[in-house]
């Protein structure tokens, strides 16, 4: 198979073997949802694992982020985390240190106590590679879950696209996109927006949740926009439509994608929030956000079940472009 998620049909086929005994589990795995959900007596533990493979340099911070953002999205507090590190022969001791450096101090920025987890330096390994494991708390009555869409529900989408995805391309792949005629200017500005404007969506979530309205949640990682909205909407058992119009594509993110030939609807988005929010909260969500310094936007709703998903442009709706395998993994493949 090709670099990028497994095809979603094998996905399906393989959670579907899943045999569930334990009654203390709330929400297991399942297609679209990316955190699960225990029973811990007076409130819900919730945890979410997940790898980064790209991004070395800054690949410790950059493991909790992500992480952080799935637990976020359930209405749940990221509390208590574990890490694998797997290093390639060869590293300097300097470096590793660094990794673990970035681990505690983006725990100790989100309030996380890192627990525990696993070093190891193996063979075969061209960079490193940290694998996170995180566990977060919520009231029993403050969930929310990917699949709690409804339809009618407006879906709002916070900051633009892509953040991650041209962060990623402009730190590991300059030369080409310099190549490919994306401009000094931009690429030096893409690479900081892991940090800036940021890939975590975890403040993102608080505000939103704050201002009511809000029945689902979901952070659009690898399949970019597009994906994250599938997800959503396969979760819930829903259709969608969005405007493309209105979609907030970065300048930055639209250069690349131009000169790189790549779609920024299928290019890993985190740092975008996207929201099912109730129609008559739109107003109150993005304008606690925007309150807040985020900016949010209304892009489109979610519609009734075998709707399908439908993107439109100039007054015409057209099937949502659909993608096999991230962007990223495309061009990285290439």
């Amino acid at each position: 198979m090709q670099a990028g998620k497994l095809p979603f049909d094998l996905l399906s086929r393989m959670l579907g073997k899943i045999e569930i005994s334990d009654p203390r589990v709330v929400v297991g795995a399942r297609p679209g949802v990316d955190a699960a959900v225990i029973y811990a007596g007076d409130r819900y533990l919730v945890t979410k694992t997940d790898p980064i493979t790209f991004a070395t340099d800054s690949i410790g911070w950059y493991v909790v982020q992500v992480n952080a953002n799935d637990i976020a999205v359930t209405g749940a507090t990221p509390k208590w985390m574990m890490a694998t590190l797997l290093l390639p022969e060869g590293i300097e001791a300097a470096r590793v240190e660094a990794i673990f450096d970035q681990l505690l101090a983006a725990c100790r920025d989100l309030g996380i106590t890192l627990v525990g987890g696993h070093t190891e330096v193996t063979y075969g390994l061209p960079r490193p590679i940290a694998v996170g494991a995180l566990l977060g708390e919520v009231e029993k009555h403050r969930l929310v879950l990917s699949s709690g869409a409804r339809a009618g529900d407006s879906i709002v989408v916070t900051k633009g696209i892509a953040i991650e995805g041209s962060a990623i391309l402009a730190q590991e792949a300059p030369e080409r996109l310099a190549a490919a005629g994306v401009s000094a200017a931009t690429i030096a500005r893409a690479r900081g927006w892991l940090q800036t404007p940021g890939i975590s969506v975890v403040r993102d979530c608080a505000v939103a949740l704050a201002a009511g309205g809000v029945r689902a949640m979901h952070d659009p990682t690898e399949g970019g926009l597009a994906g994250g909205l599938s997800e959503m909407a396969a979760a819930s058992g829903l259709g969608a439509e969005i405007d493309l119009e209105r979609v907030p594509v970065f300048p930055e993110c639209a250069e690349i994608c131009r000169a790189a030939g790549l779609d920024p609807l299928g290019l890993i988005a985190s740092g975008s929030l996207l929201a099912a929010v109730a129609p008559t909260s739109v107003d109150a969500v993005t304008s606690a956000l925007a309150g807040a310094g985020i900016p949010a936007v209304e892009i489109g709703r979610f519609t009734p079940a075998g709707s399908g998903l439908l993107a439109r442009s100039g007054g015409k709706a057209a099937p949502m472009p659909a993608f096999a395998r991230d962007e990223i993994a495309r061009f990285f493949s290439a």
